[in-house]
């Protein structure tokens, strides 16, 4: 843990890594500033007791990860329309943002070593990641799985779990190899074999993703015949929401994204927020860098925070 919280960036100045916060600056300091860092956000109040200890406790976190993350403060007593838009029921209450969206986040006070374990999950979900000594079996399994060695690359995955049985990694790679051989059932089984402890990790979340549009893409629909009727009736959700995974299926995410960009756009709540429900699926599939998540997540924090 300690290694995870003190590697990474240089370190920065303090008032650089922890800011107070308003709604004018909620976009910039956070939603902006989290396109290239994570950024924790603490919503507290100068009446809540529990903040008053939770505060510094993660101040301190955030300034032994030495820049892998930073910290905005909110005053919800001066910023009740951000709090009101984030749904805030109680405080304190913790967010982490990455890439303009929330990735995690707790409500009340917690021990310290929780607040270790949510830093080190946000700098994780940044892209930071955790020393290892399998690190360079985890990069040639990678490269054989990008040439096409599909086997060769599940063996090298295997013969890393048993290593590091925590891998999560290495049960994400093993499962793509898969997801790859057209195997989804294995697949799933691969990530359903993972430990309690990182079933939630980045790694393994992306591959559920991934694994879920590929079932999608089974069922999906011809683009030429539902792009006819979105473009005959706009106002048709479903038609556009069943477009939006025949492109995906297409292997077009980004006319995808806009698809459902629009969608959220006319109804967010339509079918219980499908829209960006799906959004998320298609992005936590995706490289965090990727153009297509950098684009659509902007576009969607705009829609939000409109």
């Amino acid at each position: 843990m300690m290694d995870i919280l003190g590697g990474g960036a240089a370190e920065a100045p303090s008032d650089d890594l922890i800011k107070d916060v308003s709604e004018a600056t909620f976009m910039q300091d956070v939603v902006e500033a989290s396109m290239k860092v994570p950024v924790i956000v603490d919503f507290w109040a100068p009446w809540c007791g529990p903040c008053k200890t939770l505060g510094p406790a993660l101040e301190a976190a955030v300034t032994k990860a030495k820049g892998a993350v930073t910290m905005a403060k909110v005053n919800v007593d001066e910023n009740q329309m951000i709090a009101g838009q984030l749904q805030i029921q109680s405080i304190p209450t913790v967010f982490a943002f990455w890439q303009g969206q929330p990735v995690d986040g707790f409500q009340g006070a917690v021990p310290p070593s929780e607040i270790d374990a949510f830093v080190a999950r946000v700098i994780e979900a940044g892209g930071g990641q955790a020393d290892g000594g399998l690190a360079d079996a985890l990069a040639a399994a990678e490269e054989m799985l990008t040439e096409g060695a599909v086997s060769d690359a599940a063996q090298t995955f295997a013969a890393i779990l048993g290593e590091d049985g925590n891998s999560a990694a290495a049960y994400g790679g093993l499962a793509r190899c898969h997801i790859a051989q057209d195997d989804l059932d294995q697949a799933e089984a691969v990530l359903n074999g993972a430990p309690a402890e990182i079933s939630e990790a980045p790694e393994i979340e992306a591959v559920r993703a991934q694994i879920e549009l590929a079932r999608q893409a089974e069922n999906a629909g011809p683009v030429a015949e539902l792009r006819a009727i979105v473009d005959a009736e706009p106002g048709n959700h479903q038609a556009r929401f069943d477009l939006a995974q025949a492109l995906h299926a297409a292997e077009d995410a980004g006319a995808a994204v806009d698809e459902l960009l629009e969608l959220f756009r006319r109804d967010r709540e339509w079918n219980e927020g499908a829209a960006k429900a799906q959004l998320f699926t298609i992005f936590e599939a995706l490289q965090p860098n990727d153009p297509v998540v950098l684009n659509g997540r902007r576009k969607l924090s705009s829609l939000i925070f409109a």
